[in-house]
């Protein structure tokens, strides 16, 4: 069984190397590619304050941010939550940034790039030349964001999880249904594949007496009659 983990972040500003901070962590869990209901929601006091670029994004203030914990007091439910799963992030590189950041200022190893998709990446090959935004793929796959007024991890984190099960096909992208050795015909048929078997009609299971029975029936008619046909013989017009 496949778990993935979809998160999202806040932060002080856009440059971990800088001294920027992690604010806001949100996850909504899969199975399978079908969310659970378990969620994981945190806001981080960075002990800095927030830039005024990022404070017009998502809206959370330094006074607000003021009595919330520390990285280093939710490190280790952070880490139980995610442990074992694939992270889907919307431009990876940007979160994962800050997530090992925080993690190295504790002394904690890098979450591993293997363990990462980044559904940006998704949906450019995807959807090339397109708008990538987290809001343009809303847009595409008719997907409501009106409560999307600010940017907040939890919200954002349960957004992408449905933008992502579309950009890998739909809630119904696989229902387990396919039988090896069976190809998809049109209009739903499904037939066996290999070589052409011919079929042989099964043999007439008249008596005697039956087909006899049966053609003096039919010679009271004139013309040539289909029934004639059942008995395995097509006789010359008798008219």
């Amino acid at each position: 069984m496949l778990r993935e983990i979809v998160l999202d972040t806040e932060t002080t500003g856009t440059e971990h190397a800088q001294g920027d901070r992690l604010i806001e962590i949100g996850c909504v869990e899969l199975l399978d590619h079908i969310p659970t209901g378990r969620t994981y929601h945190v806001y981080v006091n960075p002990q800095r304050p927030v830039s005024q670029g990022a404070f017009e994004v998502h809206g959370l203030s330094d006074a607000f941010l003021a009595d919330k914990p520390v990285f280093a007091a939710v490190a280790d439910e952070f880490l139980a939550f995610v442990e074992g799963a694939r992270l889907v992030i919307h431009n990876a590189p940007f979160d994962m940034g800050f997530i090992n950041m925080e993690l190295g200022r504790l002394g904690r190893p890098a979450w591993p790039e293997a363990q990462v998709l980044d559904t940006l990446m998704l949906a450019r090959r995807k959807h090339p030349g397109a708008p990538a935004s987290l809001d343009a793929l809303c847009s595409r796959y008719g997907i409501d964001n009106s409560r999307r007024t600010k940017h907040g991890a939890l919200l954002d984190a349960e957004i992408l999880a449905e933008v992502y099960i579309e950009l890998i096909g739909g809630k119904q992208k696989d229902l387990g249904l396919a039988t090896p050795g069976l190809e998809a015909r049109p209009l739903g048929i499904v037939l066996p594949s290999g070589p052409a078997v011919a079929r042989r009609p099964a043999p007439s299971r008249l008596t005697d007496e039956e087909r006899a029975a049966h053609a003096a029936f039919l010679a009271r008619f004139k013309a040539e009659t289909v029934w004639k046909g059942y008995l395995g013989e097509r006789a010359a017009d008798e008219g």
